[in-house]
């Protein structure tokens, strides 16, 4: 009896040390990689760790957060940047910040974990999480996929990690994630798209004109926040840390209204709702300036903005109706139709959505029945 018992006891004695390993294990290193040479994994950039007790951060990278984030499909996300040895940002009032190479913005898309009736694992629509990496551990969140947006000499490249277990695979061509997501404790069926790398362009080249991928999240009046847990702006701890140059005066800096903010008006809150989810495309640079409809925050004047605008060509993507926005007639407008609608052919935005933000969806609808006037 002696023998077995002492491998026994070797073998609990391996298992503590490998958990005591992997407790102890620190953040990653960041690894750069050239154009030709991007790593089938995602842990062989060293960005980010899913462990047992959580996301831990590769060194160096920071977390961030925006005033109000992208809606997809529900997801929730943690944003990082990471910027190389004495890197910094430099700030623009209205644009993107400009990030040098060597740079890598990263969003994880992910849902947390309950059950059915049956017990069957399925993803949950939340509001909101911590804000905390730590708190993403593979027992109560599922990871679904990782963007990468990394800055080379000749621009920015798009490049899409779908997650499988503890570490995301590069997939290129995108992917097709069937779930079933809870909305509401309603079980709804997901069909959840990670984009192709082609696809980016859909969203990121916000100059048609030049086609070159450029931030969407990382400019002033969305990140001109607190970070979860901090009381200070981003933007002035980023300052302070050396990671932001050519900041402003407070008084100068732009702010998004936070789309659930019941102190902010609804006109501020929906207007800010267009901007990040609509206003990189809807824009008079966007890939659709064509339609004549912009939808990003500096447009003020009524016919840009869609009000009392006849569509230029959307076709059957109308619903019928005559003008993009009708003040005081949600249900006659556009702009609603297109959110509301499932339909893959007409729905808006056309990519990041399979479900309909019910939320969003209200929102616009009250800051339209507010609008004065009409349309003669």
């Amino acid at each position: 009896m002696g023998r077995p018992r002492q491998i026994c006891a070797r073998r609990v004695l391996a298992l503590l040390t490998l958990a005591l390993a992997a407790a102890c294990q620190g953040p990653p290193e960041v690894r750069w990689h050239e154009p030709d040479a991007y790593p089938e994994r995602l842990s062989d950039w060293g960005l980010l760790a899913h462990r047992q007790a959580g996301v831990v951060l590769g060194r160096g990278v920071v977390p961030y957060e925006i005033a109000t984030p992208l809606f997809s499909d529900h997801a929730l996300k943690l944003r990082t940047v990471y910027l190389p040895a004495e890197g910094r940002m430099t700030y623009r009032a209205q644009d993107a910040f400009e990030l040098p190479v060597g740079s890598i913005v990263t969003k994880t898309f992910f849902y947390p974990i309950g059950a059915d009736a049956g017990g069957k694992a399925m993803a949950v629509a939340a509001a909101g999480w911590s804000g905390d990496p730590a708190d993403l551990t593979p027992s109560a969140y599922r990871l679904v996929e990782t963007r990468l947006l990394v800055r080379q000499a000749d621009g920015w490249h798009a490049l899409p990690y779908v997650w499988d277990g503890d570490d995301a695979y590069l997939r290129l061509t995108g992917a097709l994630l069937p779930m079933t997501l809870a909305i509401g404790g309603q079980p709804t069926a997901l069909p959840y798209v990670v984009p192709a790398r082609s696809e980016c362009a859909g969203c990121h080249a916000t100059d048609h004109a030049s086609g070159r991928l450029s931030l969407i999240g990382l400019k002033a009046r969305h990140v001109n926040r607190p970070y979860p847990g901090h009381a200070d702006s981003q933007l002035a701890t980023w300052a302070q840390r050396g990671l932001l140059a050519g900041l402003p005066d407070a008084a100068a800096w732009p702010a998004a209204a936070d789309w659930q903010n019941p102190e902010a008006t609804a006109a501020e809150r929906a207007r800010a709702y267009l901007d990040v989810n609509c206003g990189h495309c809807h824009s008079p640079t966007g890939p659709a300036a064509t339609s004549g409809m912009h939808l990003d925050i500096h447009t003020t004047a009524s016919r840009p903005l869609g009000i009392c605008k006849p569509p230029i060509a959307a076709g059957r993507g109308s619903g019928g109706h005559r003008y993009g926005i009708v003040p005081g007639q949600p249900d006659a407008s556009i702009l609603v139709y297109r959110m509301e609608t499932r339909d893959p052919a007409t729905r808006m935005p056309e990519t990041g959505r399979s479900v309909v933000h019910q939320a969003g969806v209200e929102l616009v609808r009250d800051w339209i029945a507010q609008l004065p006037g009409e349309c003669v």
